[in-house]
């Protein structure tokens, strides 16, 4: 049987995204972010998605990931993507954002991106 690595739940939901910055490519401000935590999103926001929370400069943002997304992966690769790995998908989700400027309170992922960061961040 292959084993892949995957990031395990390990430690506080809080800490599963370190502290990071982000430079926009088109200002030059930098951003300072921290991940907080994830949620289902179908409970709180009647949306099909996994919430993840984020503090931009004290202020709360929410990425939602669309949760057909997950269910592909799992078809695909057989097993579930981890908790660690949806906040690091989210992560560099709000990255690319913020590089462009494209800051705002909520974000809604679609799948076909969802995807696209899982592969780019080559999670299997």
């Amino acid at each position: 049987m292959t084993t892949r690595p995957v990031l395990p739940n390990a430690g506080a939901m809080s800490q599963f995204v370190g502290p990071f910055e982000v430079t926009s490519k088109l200002s030059g401000q930098t951003y300072q972010c921290r991940f907080s935590h994830m949620w289902n999103g179908i409970a709180t926001r009647h949306a099909d998605t996994i919430d993840t929370k984020f503090f931009v400069d004290g202020q709360a943002h929410v990425v939602g990931l669309t949760h057909t997304a997950f269910v592909r992966f799992r078809a695909k690769a057989g097993r579930d993507l981890t908790d660690r790995e949806a906040s690091f998908v989210a992560a560099e989700y709000l990255c690319e954002r913020l590089e462009e400027e494209d800051l705002r309170p909520l974000y809604d992922v679609p799948e076909s991106e969802v995807l696209r960061l899982i592969n780019q961040i080559g999670i299997e």
